[in-house]
Order: structure tokens, then C-alpha cells, then sequence
């Protein structure tokens, strides 16, 4: 036994939610539902432009996001990032620390803490504008080895890969997680990060990868694909695992021999933001509790469908074994 699930890396960021109408993105020149990097006046700006429709703040980014949802359905998990000495720090590791995932507070230095922009419409669509702050420097000095030896799986963000140091903390971490016998999840994270970067998504993948998560858009983009089905073969031959988010319409898995289709769960969508880390998290439980690749998946789009159904990008119910039956046999 390990003492943790999984270990996931990524971005440390406070994420700052919002409702906003599309003519907002009109007037501020965003681009509506994909992530951009953005720098720190231009994130004041448009914090000031928003006003006082702020709705919540949590601990956030798309590792921290997947461990929250992987404890609260009853497992373990770790959460590497790096914060600043500041207030948005404090307010990040102990929220974290609140929702009962572990991380090493010593992390830190000097500099500001990364936020995250995440602007909800009122088709249930995030567009995310993210100054990353100190957390851009979260680099190998932040990878773990013992913590990565002590679990299960490691988790990458795709969103990594965005900077120097977050490439190659995640090459770090995939390496001595194969010399540690510790199986290596990845997420392709968001399409806009696999066009920009996608030399390097696809060295993370060559290197090897157990587990990759993806939705359609980001899987498309990946392979150089006109179709989802395409996609889904491209990406299947090249993982030993692979879990295609579809949606409301559920998702296709492959767990390296079948290939599997889990149904979605119908709700009245208000906001996507956080429903492919709720999956991620939930999926990574399941497998790492002994749960086969069905199952797990019908668990990961059930919690991820639930995260869905409300504003947030959190997966906040705290799941007991009886829970999770109940949810399997829905």
C-alpha cells in the first residue's frame, strides 16, 4: 500500500468566478471558451471591468481541482504547486488543506499568486484568462520524488507545459515516476494549450503515458483528426489507457484491450468549468481502488455530470462506499 493515490502537478491558482453575457467578451476582446494566458495589468483591468460580479473564489487549477474530487470520493491524494508569500497564498493552502488535500507549504517564495479569471455564460461554457504568476516558476525544485514514490499515480496538467520550467518539472516527474514504478496520468488539459504547444505534448506522450485524459476538441487537435472516432484511434494506439470526455453524451474509454462507451447522466447544465478535472479525479480514484475501467468510468461521468449541474469547478460531496454503489447502479 502507498499512502497516496495520486500525486498531481500543476498550477496553483485562485480561481475567481464569474457570470458574464457574451457581449462582455465582445467588448474586452477575449476569446470566448478556451483558456488564455494573459499578463498581470491586463488581468487588473479586467478584474475592474467585472466589478462586483464575483460569485466565488477557491483554491483552483486543473491538478488541484482532479485531487479534490479523487478525496472526495474517498481517496488520497497530493497536490504539488507553488504559491507566493502572500495573501492569495494563504487563502490557496488553506483551502486546499480545508478540502483535505495534503501539499508541502514550504513551496513558496517571493511574488504574487497566480489567479484565474473564469467567466461562466449562460450556456453553461468557461472562458478562462489566467495570469500565472509565481506558480510559472513551479519547476523541477518542486517535484517531490519521495511523495511521487509513495503513490500510486502521478497526475500532469497539460497546462504544464505552457512554460519552461512547467515542461520540464513534468518530464522530471514522468521519469522518476517510471524509475518508481509509479504510473503516469496526463491530461491534455485545453485545445488551445495542445495547438500552442503541442511538441511537447506529444514528448510527454512518446516518453509514456498510462493514462490520458482528454475531451473531443483537445483530442482532435492532438491527432490532427476531422472526427472524434478518428481521434479516439490515433490517441488509443499511442497510450496504454485512455478516457475521451464527450460531454453530455458521456465518454469512451480504453483500457487497453476493450473499448468501452459510459452514457451521460442528464442534467440542466449552468457551468462546464472543472468537469473534466471532476472526471479525471474521480476515474483515478476508481482505478486506483480496484474498480475496472466500466465501472470507473460510469463513477467519473456521474461526479463529473454533478459538477456540471452547478456553479463552481469543484466536485464537493463527500462520497462513502454506500454512495458510490448507489451512484453505480443508477
Amino acid at each position: 500500500m502507498r499512502q497516496y493515490d495520486v500525486y498531481g502537478l500543476g498550477n496553483a491558482l485562485v480561481d475567481i468566478q464569474y457570470r458574464v453575457a457574451p457581449s462582455f467578451f465582445e467588448a474586452m476582446g477575449i476569446d470566448k471558451g478556451v483558456m488564455t494566458l494573459i499578463g498581470e495589468a491586463r488581468q487588473r483591468a479586467l478584474i475592474q471591468a467585472l466589478g462586483g460580479r464575483e460569485m466565488a473564489r477557491s483554491s483552483g487549477g486543473s491538478a488541484a481541482n482532479a485531487m479534490i474530487a479523487l478525496v472526495n470520493c474517498g481517496g488520497k491524494g497530493y497536490c504539488g504547486c507553488k504559491v507566493a508569500k502572500d495573501a492569495d497564498g494563504d487563502f490557496y493552502l488553506r483551502d486546499l488543506r480545508a478540502a483535505g488535500v495534503a501539499s508541502n507549504p514550504s513551496n513558496r517564495g517571493e511574488g504574487i499568486t497566480g489567479k484565474c479569471l473564469v467567466m461562466i455564460t449562460a450556456d453553461a461554457d468557461r472562458t478562462m484568462n489566467t495570469f500565472l504568476g509565481i506558480t510559472s516558476t513551479f519547476g523541477p525544485d518542486q517535484v517531490e520524488e519521495s511523495v511521487i514514490a509513495a503513490s500510486q499515480f502521478i497526475y500532469i496538467e497539460g497546462y504544464l507545459v505552457a512554460t519552461e520550467d512547467g515542461f520540464e518539472a513534468a518530464r522530471v516527474a514522468q521519469q522518476v515516476a517510471q524509475e518508481r514504478g509509479t504510473k503516469v496520468a496526463l491530461t491534455l488539459s485545453d485545445p488551445s494549450v495542445v495547438a500552442a504547444f503541442k511538441d511537447r505534448m506529444v514528448a510527454l506522450v512518446d516518453a509514456g503515458v498510462d493514462m490520458l485524459f482528454c475531451n473531443e476538441d483537445e483530442a482532435a487537435m492532438f491527432a490532427d483528426a476531422e472526427t472524434t472516432e478518428a481521434a479516439f484511434e490515433v490517441l488509443s494506439g499511442r497510450v496504454a489507457r485512455l478516457a475521451l470526455t464527450r460531454g453530455a453524451t458521456g465518454a469512451w474509454v480504453c483500457d487497453g484491450r476493450d473499448v468501452l462507451h459510459a452514457p451521460g447522466f442528464e442534467v440542466e447544465a449552468v457551468d462546464t468549468n472543472g468537469a473534466g478535472d471532476a472526471f479525471a479525479g474521480a476515474y483515478l480514484f476508481a482505478i486506483t481502488h480496484g474498480y475496472d475501467a466500466a465501472r470507473a468510468a460510469r463513477l467519473a461521468t456521474c461526479v463529473s455530470s454533478q459538477v456540471v449541474a452547478k456553479y463552481g469547478p469543484r466536485f464537493e460531496r463527500k462520497l462513502n462506499a454506500a454512495d458510490i454503489a448507489h451512484l453505480l447502479d443508477l
